[in-house]
């Protein structure tokens, strides 16, 4: 019987193969840990399973002693978080929105999806609009590999450019309501709430890789 452990709870099995899941409910309960309850259907039986990771308690960070090439960032779309590693530890955790369709990958400029992949950062400056602004390298080699497949597939035409200006930003003043209510109002881009960015623009430069996944 395999045993799988997860972050703050051990699951057992009864079955070998899991051929399929459905996630019921996630939340976060009284003390703040996220709580997620999947079904999953193994062997033609349901099963069901309960993750619990524990409430992230961020620790200060003096930015003048973080080395750079121990950082990077991971955004994950579908749990609308951007989170930030240093020396594979956990640092900082984010919520996150981004476009109305925010599981679909960037294919062309205007269909205001955010895209995936590994990306460095490139520059960082301030934003009248939205309070602070860092930018990724979008487009690089990748996303011209993807521009071929995409071409061939008939999902672009020749004429359709990948767009420009991709990064994370803040929002408008006494806007961080829209990113709390998980709306997806960008064009593509990462959105936080304004006091997150202004922490994560004190100790992100440029050459930090970041990746971002559904």
């Amino acid at each position: 019987m395999p045993l799988l452990k997860f972050i703050g709870i051990t699951v057992l099995l009864l079955c070998k193969v899991a051929s399929a899941q459905t996630i019921l409910k996630t939340y976060t309960d009284k003390n703040g840990n996220e709580v997620t309850e999947k079904q999953l259907l193994v062997n033609n039986k349901l099963v069901y399973e309960t993750h619990i990771i524990p409430k992230f308690v961020p620790k200060p960070i003096n930015p003048d002693t973080l080395v750079k090439d121990s950082i990077w960032i991971v955004v994950d779309k579908s749990d609308y978080k951007l989170q930030v590693f240093y020396k594979k530890k956990l640092i900082r955790k984010y919520l996150a929105v981004f476009g109305p369709d925010r599981m679909q990958d960037k294919c062309k400029r205007g269909d205001r999806c955010t895209p995936e992949g590994w990306f460095t950062i490139v520059e960082k400056h301030e934003s009248h609009l939205y309070n602070k602004f860092i930018g990724i390298d979008y487009p690089n080699d990748t996303t011209y590999v993807k521009r071929i497949e995409l071409l061939k597939k008939g999902k672009i035409k020749e004429t359709d450019q990948p767009g420009d200006h991709i990064g994370i930003h803040g929002i408008w003043k006494k806007g961080n309501n829209l990113i709390e209510k998980k709306v997806g109002w960008t064009d593509g881009c990462i959105a936080l709430r304004n006091e997150d960015i202004d922490e994560l623009y004190l100790f992100i430069n440029k050459g930090v890789k970041i990746y971002i996944r559904k």
